[in-house]
């Protein structure tokens, strides 16, 4: 059914002055200094004027009016059809600047945007199933506010303003460094946009449910290589190791960045019009199987246990750039075959929540498992009280 042209106009205009009255959720106007002395002026200019019964008092009064009536006006049509989205890069690294994007867009048509400001808020977010609700008047309630208290303390938050004016139909893009100091996962979001526009009397502020949970990858660490890291190798292999010497190629697959260049496949590539890439039969053999175990009773040290997470995943990407890296696995859980970059991001995305398993009552230990790969198995032990070693079938070849 078409509705006549007049009544969708009628329907606009009861809309937009119901949104002047009764703002929507996570709206609100606040008044500044100057807006406060505004109207402590108005009511001055008010009382006096009634008092008086003077016309240019009422006149003043009007003007006065007027001018806090048009600030709230304005402040609303300025933030009328701006519409925003976050722009985030992953992966996120512990210990490493990132941008979070914000894209703007004036859908106006006729009014420009000015002197936005924009309220961003960091911090780490776990999954969990949703907690029944609970009263903070109560002895639980207690602990729920300190709950909040801490959480609000590890939360990083920041303002970036927009300086310039965004026309009509136009389009912005502002940045926010923001530096995780762990792993795991983080909440970034968007908590508010604001204005003083255009007088400064009133704060016009409206919340946003804009937010992503991304995972932050364990920090990079340095370590030294020992003189048993030579993976051992099958007796028909050994003569694949000669310098210059690679052995067959065994399969192409496509390029991933990261890749060396020396092992594409020109000629392939030019046939299929991508890149692709040789891989050597002396690469297999060469390739080791990562097993990670989070045994609380192994790693009873959280800062310990946060140096595993480092030194696993500093190791899974030195051996895929080598192409050494065949599977990794963590715990009881399967071993993943590693082919391309996806696969070692989803490892690292699992390490970015790993947190140390407690062993079930009665149970077998949390890291046991079914038979693994035999073949260079490499696996991490505590290294003294505070550091880290790698192990290839039993022999120490890295450390912290």
């Amino acid at each position: 059914m078409n509705r006549p042209e007049g009544s969708d106009r009628r329907l606009i205009w009861r809309r937009t002055l119901w949104g002047l009255l009764w703002p929507r959720r996570f709206e609100r106007i606040q008044p500044t200094i100057s807006g406060v002395v505004l109207i402590g002026l108005s009511l001055g200019i008010g009382t006096a004027a009634y008092n008086s019964s003077s016309n240019i008092l009422f006149i003043a009064l009007a003007l006065l009016l007027a001018c806090l009536i048009l600030s709230g006006v304005l402040a609303w049509l300025n933030l009328r059809r701006l519409q925003w989205r976050l722009e985030i890069e992953p992966p996120l690294r512990a210990g490493q600047e990132a941008e979070v994007g914000l894209l703007l867009r004036n859908g106006k048509r006729f009014l420009p945007t000015y002197a936005l400001w924009f309220e961003f808020a960091a911090g780490p977010f776990e999954r969990r199933p949703p907690s029944r609700p609970e009263s903070t008047i109560t002895a639980k309630g207690i602990d729920v506010w300190a709950a909040l208290r801490k959480a609000e303390q590890s939360t990083t938050k920041g303002t970036v303003h927009l300086r310039t004016r965004l026309d009509p139909g136009g389009e912005a893009r502002l940045e926010w460094t923001y530096t995780p100091d762990r792993r795991g996962l983080v909440r970034i979001e968007l908590r508010g946009v604001g204005s003083l526009f255009p007088f400064g009397f009133l704060r016009k502020l409206t919340g946003t449910e804009l937010r992503r949970e991304i995972p932050v990858w364990p920090a990079p660490v340095e370590y030294r290589r020992l003189g048993g890291a030579a993976p051992r190798r099958r007796e028909g292999e050994r003569r694949l190791a000669r310098a210059g010497n690679e052995g067959e190629t065994i399969a192409l697959r496509q390029y991933e960045a990261g890749d060396s260049h020396r092992l594409i496949h020109w000629k392939a590539s030019a046939r299929s019009r991508r890149l692709l890439i040789r891989q050597f039969s002396s690469q297999n053999s060469d390739a080791c199987a990562l097993w990670l175990r989070t045994d609380a009773a192994v790693w009873p040290r959280p800062e310990q246990f946060e140096l595993l997470m480092s030194f696993a995943a500093t190791l899974a990407q030195d051996l895929f750039r080598a192409g050494r890296l065949q599977s990794v696995a963590i715990d009881a859980g399967p071993q993943v075959q590693v082919k391309r970059v996806a696969d070692l991001d989803a490892f690292l995305d699992r390490l970015a929540e790993a947190q140390p398993l407690a062993p079930a009552p009665g149970g077998p230990p949390p890291s046991a498992a079914p038979e693994r790969a035999r073949q260079n198995l490499m696996t991490f032990e505590p290294d003294g009280a505070r550091g880290v070693a790698a192990y290839v079938n039993g022999i120490k070849t890295a450390a912290t």
